[in-house]
């Protein structure tokens, strides 16, 4: 067999690897890593075979779980890997590039053993296993043990931030890169952008890859990890300097969204010499091997669709992802979030706060255009949420853009096919609108942004609508879906919270917006009165008579309350929740009628309609306040249309509300208080996030494969 193994099931019988996970201690400078990184093998093209290799990994792994503490192979495995980015970086006199390939494949494997390591052991127990020295010949290192762990995660984000993904050299000022370049196209002619580009994407990939699975400790523990060795690594000594640089470079990796290479097509052709056991290598590995991390599916991903996406950046994003919602350390904050929250626009020219080593700048307009094109991933919905949430100049800089509506139609389309979403894509793209509406620019700008056949939303042909109205109703879609599906309280308070901080600024309303802020006040209605008579009978059937009279409601003694059983609690329960929510919408159009009146007449048309739907409400001691100048409006121009005559037109009525809305005397209105909520988040957020960011990386991940059996974080059907 060689070095080459034909499939995935006959890897655990390779000789290189049997070696690897032996009794036998292998120098870092024994000529066996050559022929170990240049074995390859049929490709797997999904789901089943990914399983396949992990399967045929795990049975090598418990072999070198077993004799790494004798051997230190795991060891000698790593510095190979350290040695050869070394070259990779500084080695100006090499005239080929079989380190690049090794690197590579060296890391490759190193990420394979570490996942199924972290998968079955503590990282105190992974640790001894990176202190392992091995004991056969001299280390080029020197007698003195290195720290393994923090010189591995160092090199990865090197890596990451110094290799550049594109020719020609200007990308970079690294000596070593320019120098590479230089080599390379005096060398070869022809395909040197291409194969010279694929080599370092895919490499830049793995590098990626390898760093998530050093953190994916946190997915076989129920609770947060907030004391983790992998975390202090990150966040002190060598790899805390790199914290800017690695932040700015996954977010532009984002941005670019880079496609991968295909299969092949890294292949270097040799212009003049003949090939050798240096093109028979990579050839061998390029269209096996390799291929298996670069386009790979993982779950129920089909192959299809990882072709049309970009893997660096869907890793990228979710490294960043996994970075920011990191704890914070006992003594630091956690710096990436810091980069995160500080980072300014490349066009922004004052200066950085000292009490931030973290700042950097990044082109806001390019990381705008990437956040409104790839809104249908929930990965990127959770970075756009984190930057309008946490970095106060990307959130100014997006709501000054007078394209909003690129960023604003994604958004609601989530939450138009919220039967078709993740619960939590559905809740962080309602915050996003949330954190949007507490602007009162963005409030008046969605109302003079005029858009074109909305082919997405099938309830009605919407030839011409404003943004702001389209708002609206998808939002008030998602309060009645949530009403008769989910139920979920917090999703109610968050859409009405939405529309109340747009009320007041609520302008030329188109008639369907109007008319289902009004249905959605029927459906409410009636939900009440079902509730209040199912709470009425609970009481007279705990009074013992179905004849005596009951008071009303909300005039109910503590003593009638006693006779409650939890159902009956409930139903009251379920009544007051009803009648907050009904009380917030009339604040809602109460404030639109105060504050915007006579730019809204197609919403005191729709009053007017159905105005007997408002009579139960004008006494209810929860709603007399508010019912005062909806009362009075409904009053006044039912006058004037009485006046008008009979059998008026739609035209007619709308005249003369426009009318009437100039003659209304304004100081006959009572003021309320401005309807203001400003999104906060709960204490420890990281107990919602850090599960749904590595619910992301199970589901979402290129090329990596978790048994769900060993997932303790979350459950199976919550990502």
């Amino acid at each position: 067999m060689g070095a080459n193994s034909s499939s995935i099931s006959e890897l655990p019988e390779n000789e290189y690897l049997q070696k690897l996970s032996g009794s036998e201690s292998i120098s870092e400078n024994d000529p066996f890593w050559n022929q170990l990184l240049s074995f390859s093998f049929t490709t797997p093209t999904n789901s089943a075979d990914l399983k396949l290799l992990e399967e045929a990994t795990i049975s090598v792994c418990k072999s070198l779980v077993e004799k790494n503490p004798r051997t230190g192979n795991l060891g000698s495995l790593i510095k190979v890997f350290l040695s050869r980015t070394k070259e990779l970086k500084i080695s100006a006199e090499c005239q080929n590039h079989l380190f690049i390939w090794q690197a590579h494949n060296a890391l490759f494997i190193i990420c394979c053993l570490l996942k199924v390591f972290i998968s079955r052991m503590s990282e105190e127990e992974l640790q001894l296993h990176f202190t392992y020295e091995e004991k056969a010949g001299p280390s080029s290192y020197g007698t003195e043990c290195e720290d393994l762990i923090e010189e591995l995660l160092c090199c990865l984000i090197q890596l990451i931030v110094e290799i550049p993904l594109l020719y020609p050299c200007q990308h970079t000022d690294s000596n070593w890169w320019k120098w590479l370049c230089s080599w390379y196209r005096g060398r070869y002619s022809g395909g040197v952008t291409s194969a010279l580009g694929d080599i370092t994407y895919s490499i830049s990939l793995e590098a990626v890859t390898t760093l998530i699975v050093f953190l994916s400790c946190q997915l076989f523990h129920k609770e947060i990890l907030r004391e983790s060795i992998i975390h202090r690594y990150l966040m002190h000594g060598r790899c805390l300097p790199y914290t800017s640089r690695l932040v700015k470079t996954l977010l532009y990796n984002f941005i670019r969204q880079e496609r991968s290479p295909p299969p092949g097509t890294h292949v270097f052709q040799q212009q003049t010499d003949g090939g050798g056991l240096l093109y028979g290598i990579a050839s061998g590995v390029a269209t096996g091997l390799w291929t298996v991390f670069t386009l790979g599916g993982v779950g129920s991903k089909a192959s299809a669709q990882l072709e049309q996406c970009s893997p660096l950046a869907s890793q990228s994003l979710l490294l960043l992802l996994v970075l920011a919602n990191l704890t914070d350390a006992p003594d630091i904050p956690n710096p990436y979030r810091q980069a995160i929250m500080s980072f300014k626009n490349t066009q922004d020219n004052t200066a950085f706060s000292s009490s931030n080593p973290h700042a950097f700048q990044i082109n806001f307009n390019s990381l705008y255009t990437a956040l409104c094109e790839q809104q249908k991933s929930d990965q990127a919905t959770l970075l756009l949420y984190m930057l309008l949430h946490q970095n106060s100049n990307m959130r100014t800089y997006v709501l000054a853009r007078t394209d909003i509506e690129n960023l604003v139609l994604p958004i609601l389309e989530i939450l138009y096919h919220v039967e078709e979403r993740n619960s939590h894509h559905v809740y962080m793209a309602l915050i996003i609108l949330l954190i949007l509406t507490e602007d009162d620019g963005f409030n008046r700008s969605i109302h003079e942004v005029i858009l074109k056949n909305i082919t997405w939303y099938a309830e009605r042909v919407l030839t011409e609508i404003s943004l702001g109205s389209l708002l609206i109703l998808v939002v008030i879609r998602t309060i009645q879906y949530n009403m008769t599906r989910t139920r979920d309280k917090y999703l109610h308070t968050n859409c009405l919270a939405a529309l109340a901080n747009m009320s007041a600024q609520f302008r030329s309303l188109h008639q369907y917006a109007a008319q289902r802020i009004i249905s959605l006040f029927s459906l409410l209605s009636k939900k009440h009165n079902k509730v209040l008579e199912q709470a009425t009978q609970s009481l007279r059937g705990s009074l013992g008579s179905n004849d005596s009279p009951l008071p009303d409601y909300h005039f109910w003694e503590m003593s009638d309350c006693l006779h409650f059983s939890e159902t009956k609690l409930r139903h009251a329960q379920d009544l007051n929740v009803i009648e907050e929510v009904i009380r917030m919408m009339l604040e809602i159009i109460n404030s639109c009628l105060t504050n915007s009146l006579h730019h809204n007449p197609n919403l005191v048309y729709a009053l007017l309609y159905k105005r007997d739907l408002f009579e139960q409400f004008r006494t209810h001691p929860s709603f007399q306040d508010i019912m005062q100048n909806i009362d009075l409006v409904i009053s006044f121009f039912s006058s004037r249309l009485e006046q008008a005559g009979a059998e008026l037109s739609v035209e007619r009525v709308l005249e003369i509300i426009k009318q009437g809305a100039v003659a209304l005397p304004k100081d006959r209105l009572r003021k309320f208080p401005e309807l203001k909520f400003k999104y906060v988040e709960e204490e420890q957020p990281e107990e919602f996030f850090i599960p749904y960011v590595w619910s992301l990386v199970y589901n979402s991940a290129v090329a990596l494969y978790w048994n769900p059996r060993d997932i303790q974080l979350f459950t199976m059907d919550s990502g």
